[in-house]
C-alpha cells in the first residue's frame, strides 16, 4: 500500500501521517523533512537561497525516488507538492491519494499555533492569514480535487481513514 497525504498547511498531514503509519504499520516519510535532510538545510532556507523552482524540482525527484524505492509507505506531502511537475498524476498512478480538507477556520487556528515556524505566514495578522489561506487553497484546489479520497470533516479519527481507505 502506497499512500500520499495531501492538503494545505495546517490540514493535519504530518499529524495524521505519523498516526496512520503506526496504525497500519507502514514506513513513514514527511516529504519536506526528507528534502531538508538531503539538502542539509531547512525548506525555508532552500526556498530563500536556491529558489522555488529548485525546490519543486527536488521535491518531484525525491517523491518519485521514495515511491520507487519502497513497496509500501505513507508520505505526508508538502502543501504545494501536487501542483507541480505532473506530480498529482504520478501519485494517483503510484498509489492512493488522500486530500485532508478541513474547514478554513480550523486550518487557520492550527497555523496560528505554530505561525512563527512558517516563513510564508509568520508576519501575517489573523485577517491576512485567512485571506492568504483562502487564496492559496483556491489556487491548489483543482489539483487537490483529483485525489482518490477526500476527507472534508473537521473531526476525524483513525476509524475515518480505516473506513475510507481500503488496504490490503
Amino acid at each position: 500500500m502506497k499512500i500520499f497525504l495531501l492538503g494545505f498547511m495546517g490540514a493535519g498531514k504530518s499529524y495524521w501521517g505519523k498516526q496512520l503509519a503506526t496504525h497500519w504499520n507502514l514506513p513513514y516519510f514527511d516529504l519536506d523533512e526528507v528534502i531538508a535532510e538531503l539538502e542539509d538545510m531547512p525548506v525555508a532556507d532552500i526556498f530563500n537561497t536556491k529558489g522555488e523552482d529548485y525546490f519543486r524540482s527536488k521535491e518531484a525527484e525525491t517523491l518519485r525516488a521514495l515511491a520507487d524505492a519502497h513497496e509500501s509507505f505513507l508520505i505526508s506531502c508538502g502543501g504545494g507538492t501536487p501542483c507541480f511537475s505532473d506530480t498529482m498524476d504520478f501519485m494517483n498512478n503510484a498509489g492512493i491519494t488522500v486530500w485532508l480538507n478541513p474547514s478554513i477556520p480550523v486550518m487557520v487556528e492550527r497555523l496560528q499555533r505554530k505561525q512563527y515556524k512558517r516563513p510564508l505566514i509568520q508576519d501575517l495578522g489573523t485577517e491576512e492569514l485567512i485571506a492568504f489561506t483562502e487564496k492559496k487553497l483556491a489556487e491548489r484546489k483543482p489539483f487537490y480535487e483529483q485525489s482518490q479520497v477526500i476527507i472534508s470533516e473537521d473531526e476525524i479519527t483513525l476509524d475515518t481513514f480505516d473506513k475510507l481507505i481500503s488496504h490490503a
